[in-house]
């Protein structure tokens, strides 16, 4: 790729901390610099340092911005390893959060289970006073209650304060928070981290924040020390990027952090190729993660991470836990499984040499010969076949299987897995996949993308330049964005009612109009979108509109989803506020054709039973307009791809590789 100077040249780095590899993606002076780093999970800082350090030749400039996709959220809720919280909540809704929504997560388990909560019972805390839904108070707070909540929280780390309608009146919250001020221990209010009704989502969120709080500010706060610069942005879970001080406070729109960059970067490379309908497909060494893209992407409030109800503004993205790294085992009845156990960055793969033992689904490509021994950060971390050989025949042995049935089984395996997550962004939603393109990346997507296209009859398939940073670079790309929400309860048969909701909105955009311009942003380059959560008086759930002609909007979009209109009248729940402002621009220039063939290796590997001498490209010797036919390996830097017999790669003015059938059925 060939990227243009610019006049703007404060360095930005993008930082993307994943289970195997942290990526780092450096602007400097109008040129891009890639580096991949090992990831250091018992402490990400570590490796985020280290990178720091290489990618600057040991010197960081003293002017340079830096923004975070961190995983400290996630692990910390996957792993439950999160602070002691302590729990503030009306008398007689301490089990709220353990109540939920009383579904049944193994449906037909006689006695089924759930995942312990994040907040004991002994730490569930609850005091007198009530608002009713329109913030009046029913009873004040109990003052002498209140000064003994220090010593009732006991050795908590965290303290989350949920109480009945706060989003309507905030006081009775800020109360508490007043009378927990000395103990110095950080405290969540849900009538900042979540002003919405549905008490359970709002429990759920807040304690959420409080449980992984320390942990995330202990670690932005120790690469804020370190790294040499304030600058800090850290990507958010809603595919923006939020200032450091929201990610200290409120931690828990992190949480999809890494992902999110990932789905905005294949989007700003599906646009160059004129694309605007796609799955985005990242593979890592740890987890696969997929999301559907119509023209923009998908959101939701209605995420779940390690079976915790999540309800802030989230990209919709589906994850499954098959990566690079996963490991492959037999169950007890002789049936083979991949992951969702992972190899991580340390021992790794059998391959990577560093004392791993156990068949990954990377050890199964290298031993299938699609990953050549060069095929791993451009040949500086050369990959080792022989160590496999050993590992991967017991594996074939116990499954009465050759060493390459084994090892294509494996990766057969992981694509059934991937595959399921993809049909769950598409076709359980109605969406025909005939219709969409798959944008592959992460280090191990590229091997993987011609199974999964040719699996779900997709138009074809797209590896953008340096795939194993995409998320990276959509860090870099990404909007700054702030969201804002406030639960109202306004008829919309009330001429009063747009008035009010104007009053609302403009308040509420006001907000983070002067939060998104303290970060940076200039006024005149925001950009507001406003909306209505709104539904027809009696029902228990939303449609979100438009705030202009809401009415009208909800009528139609009622009539779409669901086939009909009702004459009830209707009312506005919700309103919300999306206040953005532009990312940076990576200025990519298109690259001429050039007529002289690229140069390759070859290298043997087993198709069909036989072995085949297979060609290796280096992806930077393949220029524009070049057509490559299958088999073929093209290995860069961040990732390699694999293009199988009845296949063929086109490379395209931009540098994207589009991977399509050239004998389709």
């Amino acid at each position: 790729m060939s990227r243009r100077k610019r006049g703007k040249s404060t360095p930005v780095l993008a930082v993307d901390t994943g289970g195997t590899f942290t990526d780092l993606l450096l602007l400097q002076g109008g040129s891009v610099t890639a580096l991949k780093v090992p990831s250091t999970p018992t402490d990400p800082a570590a490796a985020v340092l280290t990178g720091i350090r290489r990618i600057f030749a040991e010197e960081a400039p003293k002017c340079y911005r830096l923004i975070l996709g961190s995983t400290v959220a996630t692990n910390t809720l996957l792993e439950r390893s999160g602070s002691r919280v302590a729990l503030i909540t009306n008398e007689g809704f301490e089990d709220v959060i353990e109540i939920g929504r009383q579904d049944r997560p193994q449906l037909y388990a006689l006695t089924g289970h759930r995942p312990p909560q994040l907040v004991d019972r002994r730490d569930r805390i609850g005091i007198r006073g009530r608002l009713d839904p329109a913030g009046d108070e029913l009873s004040p707070v109990d003052h002498d209650q209140l000064s003994l909540l220090s010593k009732q929280v006991g050795d908590a780390e965290a303290i989350a304060v949920v109480l009945l309608h706060s989003y309507a009146n905030p006081t009775h919250e800020l109360a508490v928070a007043k009378a927990l001020e000395s103990i110095g221990v950080s405290v969540s209010l849900s009538s900042r981290i979540l002003p919405e009704f549905r008490e359970f989502e709002r429990t759920s969120t807040t304690v959420a924040n409080a449980y992984v709080a320390p942990r995330v500010r202990s670690y932005i706060s120790r690469l804020s020390r370190e790294c040499g610069t304030e600058a800090i942005r850290v990507m958010g879970s809603n595919g923006g990027a939020l200032s450091l001080d929201q990610s200290l406070s409120e931690p828990v729109n992190t949480v999809l952090s890494g992902p999110a960059g990932g789905v905005v970067g294949a989007m700003d490379w599906a646009r160059r190729a004129g694309l605007t309908k796609i799955l985005s497909f990242d593979m890592g060494g740890t987890s696969t993660d997929v999301s559907l893209v119509r023209g923009a992407p998908l959101d939701t409030r209605e995420g779940k991470v390690g079976g915790i109800p999540i309800a802030i503004p989230l990209l919709d993205i589906h994850t499954v836990g098959a990566g690079g790294g996963s490991i492959a085992y037999l169950d007890p009845a002789g049936a083979l499984h991949v992951g969702p156990k992972s190899a991580g960055a340390k021992p790794g793969p059998i391959a990577y040499g560093q004392g791993g033992t156990q068949v990954t689904v990377t050890d199964a490509h290298v031993w299938l010969g699609r990953l050549p021994a060069s095929g791993l950060l451009g040949g500086t971390a050369p990959l080792d076949r022989d160590r496999v050989a050993k590992h991967i025949k017991t594996l074939a042995q116990e499954a009465g299987l050759s060493a390459e049935e084994a090892a294509a089984g494996v990766i057969e395996v992981a694509n059934t897995a991937i595959e399921g997550a993809l049909r769950v962004i598409s076709v359980e939603r109605g969406v025909d996949p005939s219709d969409y393109h798959l944008v592959a990346f992460g280090g191990a997507a590229g091997l993987h993308a011609a199974d999964l296209t040719q699996r779900l009859g997709l138009r074809g398939a797209l590896i953008p330049p340096d795939p194993g940073l995409l998320s990276a670079y959509g860090m870099l790309v990404a909007p700054v964005l702030r969201n804002r929400s406030r639960t109202v309860f306004l008829p919309g048969d009330d001429p009063a009612t747009d008035a009010h909701m104007t009053r609302i909105l403009d308040e509420l955009e006001g907000e983070a109009r002067v939060e998104i311009i303290k970060d940076g942003a200039a006024s005149a380059s925001l950009v507001a979108e406003r909306w209505v959560d709104a539904r027809y008086r009696g029902q228990s759930f939303e449609l979100s509109v438009r705030a202009e002609d809401w009415l009208d909007g909800f009528h139609r979009a009622h009539e779409k989803r669901y086939g009909y209109l009702r004459s009830t009248p209707v009312d506005a729940v919700t309103l919300r506020v999306k206040v953005e402002a532009p990312g940076d621009r990576v200025h990519i220039l298109e690259i001429p054709e050039e007529s002289a063939p690229p140069g390759h290796d070859r290298a043997p590997v087993p198709i069909g039973g036989k072995e085949l001498e297979t060609p290796i490209f280096s992806r930077s010797d393949i220029p524009p307009g070049t057509t490559i036919s299958g088999p073929a390996i093209i290995v860069e830097y961040s990732a390699t791809t694999w293009c199988p017999p009845k296949w063929q790669i086109e490379c395209d003015s931009w540098g994207i590789l589009h991977l399509s059938n050239s004998q389709p059925a």
